[in-house]
């Protein structure tokens, strides 16, 4: 097996000479180059698997040769070196496709890591699977998209409504990155208690507060390696949107009642449905942490601009469904009700087109699922040419335009009823109601169940 072939570009001879004896010792070969002009000459002679760029240069900047390699080396990941504390100039590199990047002083520690980062990266992507359905043009976009930020490094921060997948675009940037075989560690950050968010994050040592009877790693240090999906990080107050900033950006974080602090290789990727932007003008958000978050926005479509979609989603989402309850055939949909499904606007986008056709799976005779089995919101009333079925005394008693409050209360009736024989373990509860634990609580929210 030939050795890995790095690239190293620094005017400062003594630099040049403490990486290529660091990477000769992790077995790569090297070569160096002390300004823009030489290593495109060597990149157009030789083949590498990753390089190291210094960001001044005598005749340009690594930014420049980060965009060169971009396009005529898509395959070679870049590390670009940049002056102690030089956060800006980071967050340039990486937006032009740098892979990461390592601050003067050089911590070995830290190089090697990258460097073991970077070297795994082609196999990452011949090994990367599917996850995301669709082939809408959006789709095929935001598939694409994915791919390229897998390669990087770089923070990422995902926008979009509720129910369009966001984790799913984290969960896949992970598992097709590097860092694949690292923990995958999300967090709804506006379900953390406040006073809890700290020892939540970085952990704490044993009686550094009233409680703490031992020692606790933190989500930062449940990540090591890994990638950490800070969710709905809109909802952080400011004390600690202030020690996030100083965890992303010295790559270390300090346990509750700890002296000193410990270095962490975490990528951090966040998301929310909120506008940041509105946050940043009403001053309930840092502008110094939503520039070091969103270094490469990522905004995943609404249902309703990829209505095209729908008929594979539906077809996908209901074979998982017949697996989950047991089902021996797989219900079908009538043309008539994936007609209805295509001409709905779906506020809650794909959650809800999941959530649709759990309903219906249930409502339907288990074969075939017909336009009426959907409740699909804003649908036509039954009337009298089309009369709804008899689901009981009561409903049929009922008013024909109250057929979905009726539901409800039936639907509000057997929760409980799962919720009591349960004693309240909603896990239990939804196994007896043959539901998922997601669907159960999205029902009890939905129902305002207490």
């Amino acid at each position: 097996m030939s050795k890995a072939h790095a690239l190293i570009v620094d005017d400062e001879a003594d630099i040049r000479e403490l990486l290529e004896i660091t990477l000769s010792r992790m077995g790569l070969r090297t070569q160096a180059a002390g300004t823009v002009r030489e290593a495109r000459a060597l990149l157009a002679e030789h083949s590498f698997d990753l390089c190291f760029t210094d960001m001044r240069l005598p005749d340009g900047n690594g930014v420049e040769l980060v965009a060169h390699i971009q396009k005529k080396h898509p395959g070679v990941p870049v590390a670009v070196i940049t002056a102690y504390g030089s956060a800006q100039t980071a967050v340039e590199s990486l937006k032009a496709g740098a892979f990461d990047f390592v601050s003067k002083p050089i911590d070995l520690g830290q190089l090697r890591k990258l460097v073991d980062t970077a070297l795994k990266l082609k196999s990452a992507a011949e090994t990367s699977d599917g996850g995301l359905l669709g082939a809408t043009p959006v789709v095929e976009a935001l598939r694409a998209l994915i791919d390229r930020l897998a390669r990087s490094q770089a923070p990422v921060h995902i926008t979009g409504e509720s129910g369009t997948g966001k984790e799913l675009v984290a969960r896949l940037i992970h598992d097709r990155s590097p860092r694949a075989d690292a923990p995958f560690v999300p967090v709804n950050c506006g379900a953390i208690p406040a006073e809890l968010m700290e020892s939540e994050f970085f952990g704490h040592l044993k009686g550094s507060f009233t409680g703490a009877t031992r020692d606790k790693a933190g989500l930062f240090q449940a990540a090591e390696g890994g990638t950490l999906f800070l969710d709905e990080v809109g909802d952080l107050p400011l004390h600690m949107q202030v020690k996030l900033l100083r965890a992303l950006q010295e790559r270390a974080v300090r346990p509750v009642g700890a002296e000193t602090e410990i270095p962490v290789n975490v990528r951090v990727i966040s998301a929310t449905h909120k506008d940041l932007s509105q946050l940043l003008a009403q001053g309930t958000f840092r502008q110094d942490l939503y520039y070091r978050l969103n270094v490469i926005e990522v905004r995943t479509p609404p249902l309703r601009e990829r209505r095209e979609d729908i008929p594979l989603l539906a077809s996908a989402i209901l074979a998982r469904l017949a697996k989950s309850n047991g089902l021996a055939v797989t219900p079908q949909l009538e043309p008539s009700a994936l007609a209805r499904l295509c001409e709905h606007t779906f506020p809650g986008n794909v959650r809800e087109l999941e959530n649709v056709l759990e309903r219906a799976v249930t409502l339907s005779d288990g074969l075939r699922i017909a336009a009426g089995d959907l409740q699909l919101r804003g649908d036509a009333p039954a009337t009298a040419a089309s009369p709804a079925p008899s689901l009981g005394p009561t409903v049929a008693t009922a008013a024909p335009h109250d057929l979905e409050g009726q539901m409800e209360d039936m639907e509000r009736r057997a929760i409980q009823e799962a919720l009591e024989k349960a004693r309240y373990n909603k896990t239990k509860a939804a196994a007896l109601l043959g539901m998922s634990f997601r669907s159960l609580r999205y029902r009890i929210k939905k129902l305002n169940i207490e």
